[in-house]
């Protein structure tokens, strides 16, 4: 039951957290909302900041490793699994709300600016999707299938930035309108890496 509980907390805390942002979400909110005691919630987590940090280690982690990188990780076609996943993501994704943006880059840019330990958390995400996709366009160039003058971190760094970009910009305009021609553009970008 004290498992049971701890995965209650963490999925409650973050349902919350990333529908209205880890500091405006208190701990008697996250404990009211999950219905656990306050002695529940502090056995488990022993203050708001282990838990935010629990919440990027054992949740948003694995959504972006079993999303972003395995996929990655595994494909033949890398090009076109960057395409179908960002895609996919922006488009299909029940769990990802238009109006809550990117959970991982909406935790970036609130709490990577005050807290260090939030800020290794995010950067070890970050740093693991950065080097998957550098490591798929090398070997791309390798095979042939990408033009040997292309930079793998420019691409990695332009595909990042540009999905946490229109996520963002989907939020603020509330409709999937610039997603369509981001994908559009996302498309042009990578078939002329070839």
């Amino acid at each position: 039951m004290a498992t049971n509980n701890r995965d209650i907390i963490l999925k409650k805390a973050f349902n919350l957290i990333y529908k209205k942002g880890y500091q405006a979400t208190s701990i008697d909110e996250i404990i009211a909302t999950t219905e656990v005691t306050k002695g529940s919630f502090y056995h488990h987590f022993k203050t708001k900041e282990i838990m935010g940090l629990a919440i990027i280690n054992e949740i948003v982690k694995p959504i972006m490793q079993n999303t972003f990188i395995t996929p990655l990780q595994n494909s033949l076609k890398p090009l076109e699994e960057i395409y179908l996943t960002t895609q996919s993501l922006l488009l299909e994704n029940t769990f990802l709300k238009l109006e809550y943006g990117c959970p991982a880059g909406n935790l970036a840019q609130e709490m990577t600016p005050w807290n260090t330990e939030f800020s290794k958390a995010i950067n070890q995400l970050i740093v693991e999707w950065q080097t998957t996709i550098e490591d798929s366009i090398k070997k791309e160039i390798e095979n042939g299938n990408v033009r040997s003058n292309v930079d793998p971190k420019q691409v990695s760094y332009f595909i990042i930035s540009g999905y946490w970009g229109i996520r963002n910009l989907g939020k603020v305009y509330n409709n999937t309108d610039c997603y369509i021609s981001y994908l559009k553009e996302l498309k042009t970008y990578l078939n002329n890496l070839n």
